[in-house]
Parts: C-alpha cells; sequence; structure tokens
C-alpha cells in the first residue's frame, strides 16, 4: 500500500522551482506562529480552564466563611494528608456546551432557609468585595436551592442539573452559552469561548449536611480578545516577520538559487562546445562554491578528453591508413596481375599484405593494452616492492651486449600492482635497447609520501623537442622499425591509475624518464 501511495504521488509530483520550494519553506515557518494561534488553539483551553481555577479559588474562600459564620458551624481542621483539591475538567474539545442557565422558579421569599437568610447578611460584603474585582457573578443558595438575597431573592434553582448535583454534596463545572454577548473584537468569531461562561457550583457543608451553596459563573477567557488588544505589536511583528523573510530569500537566492542557475546554463553551453564555465559568485555558499570548482575542473577534464580522443581518432585514421592501402594495393595487383606474375613476384606481394596484417594486429593488440590502461582504477589494497620488480627485471633483460642495473634498495612498498610496475619498466627498459643504448640503470628514493623511480640509460637521448610529445599516442621516431608509438602511452596511463606520474627529464648522455608513485598504505 505504501509503495503503491508513492507511486501515485511520483506521478502527480508537480514540478517546482528550487527557488518556490526555499520560499514555502519559509514562509510556513514565519507563519507558524499565527498557524498555531488559528487552528491548534490549545493555549484557549488553558485559558478557559484558567477561568475555571479562579471561580474556584473565590468560591472556596466563600465557601469556607459561609461554614465558618453559620449557625453552629465552625471551621473544620485539616491535616495535610486529608487534603483533596479540586483539579479542573474543563476540555473545549469534548465538554458538552449546555444552553444559557434557565431562570429561577416561583419566587417566594418566605420559604428561604432563616439561618442562610442570617449568614447572607454577613456574607454579603465579602462577595460584592470579590465581585467587584473579579467580575463574576456570585448567587448564594439555601439547601432548597432558593436564591438568599439580591434581585432574583426566593427564586427556585433546584431544577438545574449542576445546582442539583450540588445540593448532594457534589462541586461541578459547566460550560453554557452566553445570552448576552455580543462580539467587541475582531477576530473574536474564530475563538470557541467568546459565546461561553464558565459555571461552578460549591456546596456549603456544616457538620456532614449540605446547608447552602454558592453558584459563581463568568466568561471565559477569549483567546482572541488579547490578541486584538496587542493588535498594534502583532502587526509590527507581523511586520518584521515577513521583512526577514524577505531578506533570508534574497540571500537564499543569492547564496544558492541563482548560482545553480547560472551553473546550470554553464553545464548547457559547455555541453555544447560553447562557452566557459563562469566565476564563482561571491555570495554563493561554501557548497555551491565547491560545486563551481568540482564542474570547472570537470569541463577541463572533458576538454582535455575531447582533444584526447579528437588526436587519437586522427591518428589512429592515419596509422591504420598506410596498412590498410598497402594491402588495398596489393591485392589490386595480384588480382590483375596475378596470371602474368612470376611466383617471386607473387610471394613478394603476399609478404607485404602479411607484413601489413601483422602492424595491424600488433596495433590492434596494443590499442586494447591501451584501453584496459585508461580504465584501470586505483586498487585500495595494491602493493609492489620496487627492489624486488627491478631485480627481477634487471636480471630477465639484461643480454649481450646490454646490459640492466637494478641500483633500489629495500624500502616501503609502492601503491601499484606488482604487474603493472613491471609492464612499465619494462617498456622503459625495451625503448632503451631499441633506441640503441647498451646499458639501463633503475634507481629508487623515498621523498616524503612518495617513491621516485629514475630509468636512465646511455643511448641517443631524447631530442628536447620531443620531451612532452613522447607519451602522445602513435608518437615514434621507430615507426621504419615496426614501431606502434603506444608503449609509453601505455605506461602512462598505468601510472596515472596509480594516482602517480611519469615525466622525461633533460639529461647529457642518454635518457631519462621519472615516476613518481605513492607509497603503500
Amino acid at each position: 500500500m505504501i509503495t503503491a501511495l508513492k507511486e501515485t504521488l511520483k506521478r502527480h509530483w508537480p514540478a517546482l522551482r528550487l527557488r518556490t520550494i526555499l520560499f514555502a519553506v519559509l514562509f510556513f515557518v514565519a507563519a507558524l506562529p499565527g498557524l498555531s494561534a488559528l487552528f491548534l488553539r490549545v493555549y484557549e483551553n488553558t485559558l478557559v480552564r484558567q477561568t475555571e481555577a479562579e471561580l474556584v479559588a473565590q468560591s472556596a474562600a466563600l465557601v469556607a466563611a459561609a461554614e465558618t459564620l453559620w449557625p453552629g458551624g465552625t471551621a473544620t481542621a485539616r491535616n495535610v494528608s486529608g487534603y483533596s483539591p479540586y483539579r479542573g475538567r474543563i476540555d473545549l474539545s469534548t465538554d458538552q456546551v449546555l444552553p444559557e442557565r434557565p431562570p429561577p422558579r416561583g419566587r417566594d421569599t418566605s420559604k428561604i432557609d432563616p439561618a442562610a437568610l442570617a449568614v447572607g447578611e454577613k456574607l454579603a460584603p465579602m462577595i460584592d468585595g470579590t465581585t467587584s474585582t473579579t467580575l463574576a457573578s456570585v448567587i448564594f443558595v439555601d439547601r432548597g436551592g432558593r436564591i438568599v438575597r439580591g434581585d432574583l431573592a426566593g427564586g427556585d434553582y433546584s431544577h438545574v442539573p449542576e445546582i442539583a448535583r450540588m445540593l448532594k454534596g457534589r462541586p461541578d463545572t459547566v460550560l453554557r452559552r452566553n445570552g448576552d454577548y455580543r462580539p467587541r473584537y475582531s477576530f473574536e468569531w474564530l475563538s470557541r469561548a467568546s459565546a461561553l461562561r464558565v459555571h461552578y457550583v460549591r456546596p456549603i457543608i456544616v457538620k456532614g449536611e449540605v446547608v447552602g451553596g454558592l453558584i459563581s459563573s463568568r466568561s471565559a477567557r477569549a483567546l482572541f480578545r488579547g490578541i486584538y488588544e496587542d493588535r498594534g505589536k502583532i502587526a509590527l511583528g507581523v511586520v518584521v516577520i515577513f521583512g526577514l523573510l524577505i531578506v533570508l530569500g534574497s540571500l537564499v537566492s543569492r547564496g544558492v538559487t541563482r548560482p545553480i542557475e547560472l551553473l546550470s546554463a554553464a553545464s548547457r553551453d559547455v555541453s555544447a562546445g560553447r562557452g566557459e564555465v563562469p566565476e564563482t559568485p561571491q555570495t554563493a555558499a561554501v557548497e555551491i562554491r565547491q560545486l563551481f570548482e568540482d564542474f570547472r575542473e570537470m569541463a577541463q577534464t572533458i576538454s582535455v578528453r575531447s582533444r584526447y580522443l579528437r588526436d587519437f581518432a586522427a591518428a589512429l585514421s592515419h596509422e591504420f591508413k598506410t596498412p590498410l592501402a598497402g594491402i588495398a594495393g596489393a591485392v589490386e595487383i595480384l588480382e590483375d596481375h596475378y596470371e602474368s606474375m612470376s611466383e617471386a613476384e607473387r610471394r613478394k606481394f603476399l609478404g607485404n599484405i602479411s607484413a601489413d596484417t601483422a602492424r595491424l594486429s600488433q596495433l590492434v593488440r596494443r590499442l586494447l593494452d591501451l584501453a584496459r590502461a585508461d580504465m584501470a582504477a586505483p586498487e585500495a589494497d595494491a602493493a609492489a616492492s620496487v627492489e624486488d620488480v627491478a631485480r627481477r627485471l634487471a636480471d630477465a633483460l639484461s643480454i649481450s651486449g646490454f646490459k640492466v642495473k637494478a641500483d633500489a634498495a629495500r624500502g616501503p612498498p609502492v601503491a601499484m600492482p606488482p604487474q603493472s610496475l613491471e609492464t612499465v619498466l619494462t617498456t622503459l627498459i625495451e625503448n632503451s635497447r631499441q633506441a640503441g643504448a647498451t646499458s639501463c640503470e633503475i634507481k629508487a628514493r623515498k621523498a616524503g609520501n612518495l617513491a621516485v623511480l629514475t630509468v636512465s640509460d646511455n643511448g641517443p637521448g631524447i631530442p628536447p623537442a620531443d620531451l612532452s610529445r613522447i607519451f602522445e599516442p602513435f608518437f615514434t621516431s621507430r615507426r621504419a622499425d615496426g614501431g606502434s608509438g603506444l608503449g609509453l602511452s601505455i605506461a602512462r596511463s598505468l601510472v596515472r591509475a596509480a594516482r602517480g606520474e611519469i615525466t622525461a627529464l633533460k639529461h647529457e648522455g642518454g635518457a631519462r624518464l621519472e615516476i613518481r608513485l605513492p607509497l603503500a598504505g
């Protein structure tokens, strides 16, 4: 099911610009305070419970005074372990909101409990003093639910559900509609508590018997009333938040989106063969700057590789054209004059075809070797002993008239496969022998975290003009002797695959090539 949902989202997901995504994220973060006030409204429930707590505290003080003033009543001493605080229970999301409290029935002051009347006279200043401060409505009723004092004195409230429960000794809190409510503030219609009153009832108990009770009610603290009262500060805060949003959006645009768009346009130009990678914007983020540098390096590598492939294709075409032309010419002559040729002439042309075919076969093999060398990757655990490889080659390639000397002391191994190192050194030694040298020497030394190998001979040397070209594919001074010009190209590719470098040095009295390889580990 989750996979199906992901696939559906992928099919219908719109293509969004990075600028749009970043602005949407910033806008959502900036709007979070407003969203929490408008939709979460968790704080409003806390405000209603605070109203309930205030009514409970006021009623508890007045009930304690009434119990003390009641004829025959005394303040009941309690120990700490006997405390049982009344915990708020109002919840706007779950509690039922009742209609406005119904009016009292059957006003008859003669039925009011005389004891309640006496206490009501003494309690009146306390009730007036607290209500003038808290603005809560407080009604004192006797044991029968009749109102003791005020304009509705004698009225019966015993039919109201929460008052009936109170007369049985149970305090209670309910939410009722406020019939006198009229909106006074903007956005107040969004509040759930604006049109409600919190009603709290608490019994007066003397010697274990309910003798009366207090009915307290008050409009709930509304969330948006405070917001309206602080509307100037809130408006200033909104302006500041959106001002910061614009600043942050501009910062993100200059640091991320604009440089990415610039790099995207540059990539299209480079791929089309026109233009270069622009300078890195100073306002770009650090990661974007690094991306520019990496892209610039990649573009340069692609350009070098493109030139290399173009030159390689041209050289390859030239190298194949000569033997192919020779083969085609010999075949054409044989086809036209085969019958009239002597046996010696036939063998001569067939020999030319065979020689050109062998040259083509050699070129194909060397090209495969070059392709493998170009595609070779560094091996993490590769290690080769320079001393062992050099001494083995010195023994194997020393022949009459050509001496190979190895002057490589035992040292740390280089990070290169032994077969690759042997191929590289063999190529250099064979080039020295074919150039006419009579001796070749391999030396090795350590330079920091590199091993430096030097291969020198006493041959005619390398002309200064050719020092920078000898590693190019198909470049050779022995083409007449069958040289392909790929040996040194293969050697350079193998050395670079090991993260090393090979160069030809100026040297009097022969040729000298230097190989730098990282040490293993």
